[in-house]
C-alpha cells in the first residue's frame, strides 16, 4: 500500500515539475504574432495557390505586414479589390498592379504539327516528357495530356479536342501559375493581359534551327529575325533560333505580326484589320 502511495506521489511531483517547466518555456520562447496578420489573412481568398510567390495565404499575409509596403505584392486570385482591402487594414497606399493571365505559347495544332507516332503510356505530360519524345517531330511543343488542366483549380483551362492544345479562359484565369509549374515543356507563360486586354506574343518555343523547326511544325518560329528588324521599340529579341517579345517594351503596333512569314506571332483581341482599297479592288 505504501509503495503504491509513494508511486502516485512521485508521478504527481514529476508531472507538476514538467508542467512548470513547460509553462516557463512557453512564456520564455513565445512568439508574439502581429494581430494584423490574421486580419489580412481573413480578407484573402484562401486559395493557397502560391501564385503570390509565398507559401499560402497566411505566408502572404505575414509578408505584407512585415514588408511595410505593398509594392510588388499581388494576390492573383483576389486581384486589386483584395489588395485594396489589405492596404486599408495596414494603413498603406494601395499599389495598382497590372492584370496578368496564362498564355499558351504553342500553336502545334493537329493541322500544323502532324502526328508521327501514338503514345499509349500514362496520360501525363510529366511522364511522357521524361520517357518519350512526343507524338510529333517537335520535341518542344505541347504533349497534350492535360497536366495543366488538372493543376488549375479555377477551371480556367481546357483541352481543345480539335487542336489538341490547352485553351485559357480569360475570365477565370487568375495567373496563379499552377499551370506553368505543371507543364514540363514550359510552353505556358504568365504575361500581362495588356491594355484593353490586347497582347502580342510569339506562339512557339521551338529552339531548333529553321528548317528543322518548320519540318516539325508549319507554324514554328524559324528564327529568321524579320520581326526583330521591324520592331521600332526593340521589344523583340532572338536567342537560340527563337524570337521572344518583351511585354514591358511591346507597344502592340503589330508590325511584327505582319512581317512574320510563319504566322507565329499572334495578336489577341485586336479588331480586324481594315482592307486596303487596292486589295478590295483586286478582290
Amino acid at each position: 500500500m505504501n509503495s503504491i502511495l509513494i508511486a502516485i506521489i512521485s508521478l504527481g511531483a514529476i508531472g507538476l515539475v514538467a508542467a512548470v517547466i513547460l509553462y516557463v518555456a512557453s512564456k520564455r520562447f513565445a512568439v508574439n504574432e502581429d494581430p494584423r496578420i490574421a486580419r489580412v489573412a481573413e480578407v484573402l481568398p484562401q486559395a493557397n495557390c502560391g501564385g503570390c510567390g509565398y507559401p499560402g495565404c497566411s505566408g502572404f499575409a505575414a509578408a505584407c505586414v512585415k514588408a511595410g509596403s505593398l509594392d510588388g505584392k499581388l494576390c492573383p486570385v483576389g486581384g486589386q479589390p483584395t489588395m485594396d482591402k489589405v492596404a486599408a487594414i495596414l494603413g498603406l497606399e494601395p499599389v495598382a498592379a497590372e492584370p496578368e493571365m496564362a498564355v499558351v505559347r504553342c500553336n502545334g495544332t493537329c493541322e500544323n504539327r502532324p502526328r508521327l507516332t501514338q503514345y499509349d503510356g500514362v496520360r501525363s505530360c510529366a511522364v511522357a516528357h521524361a520517357t518519350y519524345g512526343g507524338e510529333t517531330g517537335c520535341t518542344f511543343g505541347c504533349l497534350g495530356c492535360g497536366d495543366c488542366v488538372q493543376a488549375c483549380q479555377f477551371g480556367a483551362l481546357r483541352m481543345n479536342p480539335e487542336t489538341g492544345l490547352p485553351e485559357v479562359d480569360e475570365e477565370r484565369c487568375t495567373a496563379c501559375g499552377a499551370c506553368v509549374k505543371a507543364c514540363p515543356r514550359n510552353i505556358i507563360e504568365i504575361r500581362p493581359k495588356g491594355r484593353n486586354n490586347r497582347r502580342v506574343y510569339v506562339r512557339c518555343v521551338n529552339k531548333d534551327k529553321g528548317a528543322v523547326a518548320r519540318k516539325a511544325c508549319a507554324a514554328a518560329c524559324i528564327g529568321c529575325g524579320k520581326c526583330v528588324k521591324t520592331c521600332p521599340f526593340e521589344a523583340i529579341t532572338l536567342k537560340d533560333n527563337l524570337a521572344y517579345i518583351d511585354p514591358a517594351k511591346c507597344k502592340a503596333c503589330r508590325k511584327c505580326e505582319l512581317e512574320c512569314p510563319q504566322g507565329t506571332i499572334v495578336a489577341v483581341n485586336f479588331p480586324p484589320r481594315k482592307a486596303k482599297p487596292q486589295a478590295e479592288a483586286e478582290a
